[in-house]
């Protein structure tokens, strides 16, 4: 089932997310609605909390990029298989040069701004059987899980944008928070009256 995405400015993106157990109700079908939402609106990830959940859970799929024949064969074939639920996330180390890359979100879309982030990551999480792992993603694998990651913290790409930066798209997340937007998948806008 597609889901509406929650736009910026909603409380629930800025809550950190709760772990959530085995017996979670429903867990299969969340997950399940979260590939048919992200994918309906072309992303490479999702975050629970992106749907108005705050818990610990994020799904990525940046199989898109691996298309880009800029990246070496490696990090391409990586990306194209990388299709990954993560729940109960931990990010324990953040690695090497920063970076910047544009990034976007399904949650503040039609703004994308250039974001600096660790080259590496090692992340522990539970996969959708609760099996435990610990990883280490680096290049936009690991940016995608970044970006995941900060959403399930409240934390938003926005957030790293210097100050003269966010002054310049105020006027921009105000509209998309209204619902003063053209997007092509379902959202749901704090400041629109319900009733419409």
């Amino acid at each position: 089932m597609i889901l509406p995405i929650i736009a910026y400015g909603d409380p629930v993106l800025r809550k950190k997310g709760k772990e959530i157990a085995k017996e979670y109700p429903n867990l299969d079908k969340l997950i399940e609605n979260m590939w048919d939402t992200m994918y309906e609106a072309y992303g490479v990830g999702l975050a629970a909390q992106q749907i108005g959940l705050p818990i610990r859970l994020f799904i990525i799929d940046p199989s898109a990029f691996g298309e880009d024949e800029e990246l070496e064969l490696a990090e391409q074939n990586q990306l194209k298989n990388l299709k990954k639920v993560f729940i109960n996330p931990t990010i324990v180390a953040e690695e090497g040069e920063d970076w910047a890359f544009n990034e976007g979100c399904l949650s503040i879309p039609e703004v994308r701004e250039d974001v600096f982030r660790k080259k590496q990551i090692t992340i522990e999480y539970q996969d959708e059987n609760f099996n435990s792992f610990r990883e280490v993603y680096e290049g936009l694998a690991a940016r995608v899980i970044q970006h995941e990651y900060d959403h399930i913290e409240g934390i938003l790409f926005t957030d790293k944008l210097s100050s003269l930066k966010k002054r310049l798209i105020k006027g921009k997340l105000a509209n998309i928070s209204k619902g003063k937007i053209d997007v092509d998948y379902r959202m749901r806008f704090p400041a629109v009256k319900k009733g419409r």
